[in-house]
């Protein structure tokens, strides 16, 4: 695998710039705040660290923790490589569609406000969109299974709610044998039917929270939803099963912004690359104001403990074992789940070695100082005394 440069500006540089002044002009909410500050810190001495030793040519390498903050564009790369081969043992030799569930925009300043209920709503009523149709006996007849991934932004940074859902074609019948929803599989639900049911069930849901919460809503703001076209993308089936989880993993750990796309940090200003799908998706260059950039940003951070990837039906943590009877009948043989440390995730789909020398690249490297925040070894002459 071919070693992927680094970026030249990072979304952590934006934050030492424009941090004080956005928290100042904008006073964000404390868990954005701490975010902001997690972003800054990681491989940093703030976190602390250790210190690596070769055991051929006596290279030493100091090491800064990382903090592992869900939001932080360097701490996702091994987190997505091990879900991805995680989600390969959970595999059916089946097609498979990737569905895009997306809120009209008339939304965005509920989900600002209530953004814990608002997104859990749009789990739910995709969820049962999907489950109901498969149920139905005039689609399938069949108990389906999905996995939604829960993104909040466009390409420009504004607020964009929708849920990427990966699906196979079919489903388990009551009798426990598979069956293909139409044309075996290549075919999933009618996208005009998946989107009426889609909104009938989000805005039922929605207006029972508004109710008990006594948070207003107007005939015509409900009219006014009622009368849009609520968008579904529903993509032609994958070539294989391996090639879903793969191209899902793309959207599994991905942030708002990636540290490759910001080009430009200068003269107050933040620079970075966006698709323009109005225009075939042809990149272009978007610079804002250092505390815009921040502001937009943390219109994505997501509330504590709130849950972004979600497996559904018969791909539901507690319908394991109905998943894997499954793919007996099909004649996958059932392999072992083995627990592996970054390390390892690396070495398998990254093709990473993190302890090969990187000097005499024959030597392996070893820890022999670990060290706490704010604290790292000085010269090399404190290493060989903690030998």
């Amino acid at each position: 695998m071919n070693a992927v440069s680094r970026p030249t500006h990072e979304l952590a540089d934006v934050i030492r710039l424009h941090g004080a002044p956005f928290i100042q002009q904008h006073n964000p909410l404390k868990q954005h705040q701490r975010t902001l500050s997690a972003i800054v810190k990681c491989r940093t001495p703030a976190l602390g660290g250790h210190v690596d030793r070769c055991d051929g040519c006596g290279h030493e390498r100091i090491s800064y923790n990382s903090c592992r903050n869900r939001h932080c564009p360097k701490c996702q790369g091994t987190n997505r490589e091990r879900w991805i081969l995680e989600r390969q043992k959970d595999l059916l030799p089946v097609p498979y569609f990737h569905v895009v569930f997306t809120l009209p925009e008339q939304l965005n300043a509920l989900c600002l406000s209530y953004p814990v209920q608002l997104y859990n709503i749009l789990f739910q009523a995709s969820r049962q969109t999907v489950m109901q149709l498969g149920d139905d006996d005039k689609h399938l007849g069949a108990r389906m299974g999905m996995i939604s991934v829960l993104h909040t932004w466009g390409q420009q940074l504004w607020l964009h709610p929708h849920v990427h859902c990966i699906i196979p074609g079919g489903g388990i019948t009551k009798a426990g044998y598979w069956r293909f929803t139409a044309s075996k599989g290549k075919f999933l639900f009618p996208v005009k039917v998946m989107s009426a049911v889609f909104r009938g069930k989000f805005m039922e849901m929605l207006k029972a929270f508004c109710g008990k919460e006594n948070i207003p809503l107007s005939k015509d703001f409900i009219n006014r939803l009622y009368k849009n076209d609520w968008v579904i993308d529903a993509r032609q089936p994958f070539a294989g099963p391996k090639q879903v989880i793969e191209y899902l993993g793309r959207y599994t750990h991905r942030i708002a912004i990636s540290n490759h796309r910001i080009k430009s940090i200068a003269d107050g200003k933040v620079s970075f690359t966006y698709k323009d799908y109005r225009q075939g998706g042809v990149h272009k260059i978007m610079t804002l104001d250092g505390c815009e950039f921040l502001r937009r940003f943390c219109l994505h951070i997501l509330p504590p403990g709130f849950m972004k990837i979600r497996h559904y039906g018969m791909l539901a943590n507690r319908a394991k074992s109905k998943l894997k009877m499954q793919q007996m009948k099909m004649g996958i043989s059932i392999v072992p789940k083995v627990k592996m440390d970054w390390k390892q995730v690396a070495r398998e789909a990254m093709g990473f070695d993190a302890d090969a020398c990187p000097c005499c690249k024959t030597g392996r490297m070893h820890t022999i100082y670990c060290f706490g925040a704010n604290a790292p070894p000085t010269v090399s002459l404190s290493l060989q005394q903690v030998a």
